[in-house]
């Protein structure tokens, strides 16, 4: 991947900003659906899989997380987007045409329960901004191990949190 600052990243570098990334948004995945859209999730719907089937198939859904990130990180490096904050912003807009048009698409066509689109919409588009945002902050500091421990909080947080929103909602 392209590195426009004057030393070069090596591909080891590279991922662990991918790793870092794509951990925080499957962090907040979690809160996200496996706390606050779980109510959405297991009522009946013929637009969504039975929940036994839709846990299987949850690593296939982490896994286009990391195809996101990668997009994100190439991006970024690209248009020279090297802070947290521009990061953010930048993660923000992208999520928002991203996964607008998908939800637009997917309500033009499908049976999915229009609290749920939304849902997705806003916090697929706020995964964004926070996984874009950590890699602004890995690209801005070049110090991962300071901005691991700030992923760890973060994901440690949306853990705790996914899971006493699932036991206040179930």
């Amino acid at each position: 991947m392209k590195n426009t600052s004057e030393s070069p990243v090596s591909l080891a570098h590279q991922l662990k900003i991918l790793g870092l990334s794509w951990l925080t948004m499957i962090g907040f995945d979690f809160l996200l659906h496996g706390g606050i859209l779980a109510g959405i999730y297991t009522q009946d719907s013929p637009f969504l899989l039975d929940l036994q089937s839709a846990f299987y198939y949850i690593p296939i859904g982490y896994l286009s997380f990391l195809l996101l990130s990668i997009l994100l990180y190439w991006l970024q490096i690209q248009l020279d987007i090297r802070t947290m904050i521009d990061g953010l912003k930048f993660g923000l807009v992208t999520g928002l045409l991203i996964w607008g048009s998908f939800m637009m698409g997917l309500f033009s066509i499908a049976t999915a329960p229009l609290n749920l689109l939304i849902g997705w919409f806003l916090g697929q588009s706020l995964e964004m901004a926070i996984g874009a945002g950590v890699i602004g902050a890995c690209l801005e500091h070049n110090d991962l191990k300071t901005v691991g421990k700030w992923v760890g909080i973060i994901v440690f947080f949306c853990l705790v949190l996914g899971i006493i929103l699932q036991n206040i909602i179930s």
